[in-house]
Order: C-alpha cells, then structure tokens, then sequence
C-alpha cells in the first residue's frame, strides 16, 4: 500500500521544495521505490533541485489532461533507481488541477510506488489543497518565525477539515512537523522562536530540524538534494529526518548553540 506525503507550509520561501528533494532521495536510497509530485503549477522548481530540467518533455497537466501517458511524463532519477520525478508545467496555471485528475493520477502511482511525496505550492489556493486533498501524511514546513509558524496553523485547520480523510471521516491525516533554517545562536539572541516555543504553538509532532546553512543554497543551486551532501549538518539532519519517517528513533542535532572558548570570550568575537 502506498502512502501519499504532502510537504506544505502557508508561507513561500520556508524550504518545502528542498524538504521534498531531500525526503524522497532519502527515501529511495534506502530502498523504497519513490515519486515526488511538483504541484506547483506555473513555477515548476522542484525539476531544477533534482537536476532534470532538461529532460522534462510532458508534466503533470499534460497527464491528467490526456496529453501524455503516466509513463512519457515520469522522470527517472539520474542518481538512483528507485526515485521518480513528475514535473509540474510551467505554462498552465493552478486550476488545471483537477480533484478527478490528481486522484486519478495518484491511483496509478500507487500500483507501482511505496511512497508518493506530494511537494505542494505555498499558501491555501486551489494548488496547495489539490496537493494535500489525498495526503495520508502532512510534513509541515516552518521556520521560526512567528509568520511563518501563524501560517502553519493555517494549513493544519485545512488538513483537518479540507482533506478527502477529514469529508470521508476516516482517519485523521497524520501530521508531522519540519523546522526549517533553525539557528540555536539567533534564539539565544532573541530573534528566532525556540522549538518549544513552535511546538507548544502547533502541537503535532516533531520530525526533524534543519539547521541554516549555506550548503543548502549549494546543493540547490547545483541541482542536488542536499541530502547527499553527507558532511553537511543539513544532510545529516535530513537523513536523521527520513530515518524517523522510517521507524527509527534518532536524538535531534545541531539544536544547541556553540560554545565560546576561553579566547573568544575573553576578547570577544
């Protein structure tokens, strides 16, 4: 049985796209066949993280309109077997997703894959509830910051009234917290909220924490996930995060600020 994971957030910007890359990379390195879905129709980023974009031909739209068959459109990842991208199109807009189409669409996928990653748009428009209307699971991105963590409350009153589970009265999507460009030394200072602080706001279970760093803007400027970045703090805590999806209880890291030594805090810097 497949499960279908949505990565949303209500604000633009926090990272979902590279949570998306990173997940299901991780996902299919360690054995599980996997597809990640672009909903965001009209931007089309998620094809340039993973390094495909030259090899898009059909999309998404082009799928459920009938313009192409599942398998024309799907893309296999150059880096592994088990990892397929489903491009979104750059030249339609949102309302070409169709509620029959994406559920057609995924009922496919789900004869040949374990894992569906549903990498949503921004926001509560019509893009961001197609892609998180059939989620089994919610992996909410959120930095933190007090707007963006609002904004995650947002999207989790529409999973629990907006989804296909919550109109059928099934099981509750299951929801999963990402704290995105975490920086321990900016919540000393004051100017990031704390984790306890995000979850005491939004009350659902914490994931994993990606710290801030440089190497994500690399790994994504040279169109790979960041999770194969394996000397990185951010790769490591995005395979501690796809080993926690997985079952595996792993501490959290790069949570505490770095201490000062004898030098610095005497000179100062």
């Amino acid at each position: 049985m497949a499960t279908i994971i949505v990565v949303t957030s209500g604000k633009g910007g926090v990272g979902k796209t590279t949570t998306s890359a990173a997940i299901s990379m991780g996902l299919a390195k360690a054995g599980h066949k996997t597809v990640v879905i672009d909903f965001d129709i009209g931007l089309r980023n998620l094809d340039i993280i993973m390094n495909c974009e030259r090899r898009v031909v059909y999309d998404f739209v082009n799928v459920i309109q009938g313009d192409a068959s599942l398998n024309q459109a799907l893309i296999k990842d150059k880096r592994c077997d088990d990892l397929f991208i489903l491009p979104a199109s750059q030249t339609r807009d949102k309302e070409a997703l169709t509620k029959d189409g994406v559920q057609a669409v995924l009922e496919q996928l789900k004869q040949d894959f374990e894992y569906i990653i549903c990498d949503s748009p921004a926001g509560i428009e019509h893009g961001a509830q197609m892609a998180l209307y059939f989620a089994d699971m919610a992996i909410v991105v959120t930095n933190p910051e007090v707007s963006s963590v609002r904004d995650s409350d947002r999207i989790l009153g529409i999973l629990q009234s907006k989804s296909y589970r919550a109109e059928q009265n099934l099981e509750p999507v299951k929801e999963q917290l990402l704290i995105a460009r975490f920086n321990p030394e900016r919540v000393e200072k004051g100017e990031m909220l704390s984790i306890d602080d995000i979850e005491d706001i939004l009350a659902i279970p914490l994931l994993g924490i990606i710290p801030e760093s440089q190497s994500v803007l690399n790994a994504s400027n040279n169109g790979i996930p960041v999770i194969l970045d394996e000397k990185s703090d951010a790769g490591q805590a995005y395979q501690d995060t796809v080993a926690r999806l997985l079952g595996e209880e792993r501490p959290h890291r790069f949570i505490e600020a770095n201490k000062k030594g004898i030098l610095k805090r005497v000179f100062g810097g």
